[in-house]
């Protein structure tokens, strides 16, 4: 396997990991506001990240000979801590926590699309569905906070 691929891989497997994570930290916040009207939105951004997830392993599968990750794998353990402790806290800590998490997914999409090793179609994916996405997701978690 050549170097590029095998970076390809790891590059999209580490984005893969990180929208498995959000779903699973969507899990857990939307079982935390029950029938709170912010649910709706929660499962929105939920399957938006379920999306992405399809998403990432089509581009995994076409473009590397890799395997799809199937875990969120050390990140997922992390932003479970944290989404667990921030419900502790209330709604706004967690609300917080989820903001926080978009952020990184939006910092992470970004370097991707530095990646030289990603293929055209790869970044097109990111530049126009995953990316945006994401940056929504930040305008509607401070919408939430501000209706607070």
């Amino acid at each position: 396997m050549s170097t590029t691929t095998e970076q390809r891989a790891d590059t999209l497997n580490s984005l893969l990991r990180g929208e498995i994570s959000a779903v699973e930290t969507y899990d857990k916040a939307i079982k935390k506001v029950g029938d709170d009207p912010r649910g709706s939105q929660l499962q929105q951004m939920r399957t938006d990240h379920a999306d992405a997830v399809a998403r990432l392993r089509e581009h995994i599968r076409a473009h590397t000979t890799e395997e799809p990750a199937e875990s969120s794998g050390a990140w997922g353990v992390w932003a479970k801590c944290v989404q667990t402790t921030a419900n502790l806290f209330g709604d706004k800590a967690a609300m917080k926590a989820l903001k926080e998490g978009e952020e990184h997914g939006i910092k992470e999409y970004e370097k991707a699309l530095e990646d030289e090793s990603l293929t055209p179609a790869c970044r097109e994916e990111i530049r126009s569905n995953l990316l945006p996405r994401t940056r929504s997701h930040v305008t509607i978690l401070d919408s939430l906070m501000d209706a607070e």
